[in-house]
């Protein structure tokens, strides 16, 4: 997986997934005093509203931070995670490694989608370490990776723990795809680092994966305002999706997605995408199916299915209509590739490859929604310009 946490890819077996689980719920499960806790709730906590992978309970001096089966394929997993106000009391019956200081001060991400999601908070300055920091799109972040403020840490197997040891962030944010990350995640453990496990890559509804922003709210002490920026994003949202449901009778087809090989990828009907083709006016060929994750078709049945799909969109990396005729020559055959009606989500990429639509996409997915609504309903947002995606000639 990119750092960008693309949702829906495929992933080899979970072979050890009861290794990850055990070494997970011995620092999400010690010893918690529920009779302190309950006393202290303050009748406010934050409400979440669309995500299915966090919840948090607030209190006096610290909240709690629960994140539910973060990667793909589990289950019943509860990850708790304690975040104590700096120079508060600490809560009765709890270790060291479970508690997390706020504000954060310094925060290794493994994704560039958490980079965005900081950035709208206004503390991008607290960003100490990137994963794959070459694919981030933001100026000031790209700019503060070139000026060594900013350090590149690794992916996965090639991790640099003694980099993440010399910077000493408060917090690594991370995502799981089961048993593979079992080594990392013991490994700085064993380091005294503290990590915290994001699912927000599987979430199936854009604005239940805008929603959390909320949990870099608590992180940063900042509540408030991302409650505030989500509650604007969920109004713009639904302000389009009504709008485009409302003054369209059409719902033209939607092809997605690029072969590898002779195997196509394809994004079920309960995905991520799928959820923001339904919501602009589309018919999205798959909306029928589904799965947790990517579903493997034959680049033939594919092929025949779309034959009258009347737009193609989020064409791999393709840049030129050239690109997708050497994949195979066939695809020229289909009518949305014989019409033009080919898009990409690729208008903002930088030479290295970040794209925002990845990384401040996930902050805003009212631009995306209006993007796709106005590719498939032109006649609706006449003088709308793409930008996230843009045409493929």
């Amino acid at each position: 997986m990119k750092s960008s946490c693309q949702s829906y890819f495929p992933f080899a077996a979970y072979k050890a997934v009861y290794i990850v689980i055990l070494a997970l719920l011995i620092i999400s499960c010690k010893g918690r005093n529920e009779n302190t806790i309950n006393k202290n709730l303050i009748t406010d906590s934050l409400t979440i509203k669309s995500a299915k992978g966090f919840y948090i309970n607030r209190y006096k001096d610290y909240s709690i931070v629960t994140i539910m089966n973060p990667w793909q394929g589990a289950e019943g997993i509860k990850l708790v995670y304690y975040l104590v106000k700096k120079g508060s009391p600490l809560p009765e019956g709890i270790t060291s490694e479970q508690i997390i200081s706020v504000p954060l001060k310094s925060i290794v991400c493994m994704s560039t989608t958490y980079a965005g999601m900081i950035t709208a908070l206004g503390e991008s300055n607290s960003l100490t370490g990137l994963s794959t920091a070459d694919f981030a799109y933001s100026e000031e972040i790209s700019d503060r990776v070139k000026k060594g403020v900013i350090s590149e840490v690794g992916y996965e197997m090639s991790l640099n723990y003694e980099l993440i040891i010399k910077i000493s962030p408060d917090l690594v944010m991370m995502y799981g795809i089961g048993s593979e990350s079992a080594g990392h995640i013991n490994k700085l453990r064993e380091l005294g680092i503290n990590i915290m496990f994001n699912g927000d890559y599987l979430e199936v509804d854009p604005l239940a994966k805008a929603e959390w922003i909320k949990l870099f709210g608590a992180l940063y002490c900042k509540e408030k305002l991302a409650d505030s920026i989500y509650n604007a994003e969920v109004k713009a949202y639904n302000t389009i999706r009504d709008f485009v449901n409302e003054n369209s009778s059409q719902k033209p087809a939607v092809l997605l997605g690029l072969p590898f090989k002779d195997t196509w990828y394809i994004s079920p009907g309960n995905s991520f995408v799928s959820k923001l083709i339904g919501d602009a006016g589309g018919n999205y060929l798959w909306k029928k199916t589904a799965s947790s994750v990517s579903m493997p078709y034959g680049l033939e049945n594919v092929y025949i299915a779309a034959m009258n799909a009347d737009y193609w969109l989020n064409i791999g990396t393709v840049k030129n209509s050239g690109e997708i005729t050497v994949v195979d020559k066939r695809l020229a055959d289909l009518e949305c590739f014989r019409s033009g009606n080919l898009y990409n989500n690729n208008k903002r990429v930088t030479d290295s490859g970040g794209n925002d639509y990845w990384e401040s996409g996930a902050v805003w997915p009212h631009i995306i929604l209006k993007d796709i609504a106005s590719i498939l309903h032109p006649e609706l947002f006449p003088e709308y310009e793409l930008y996230f995606y843009q045409k493929i000639n």
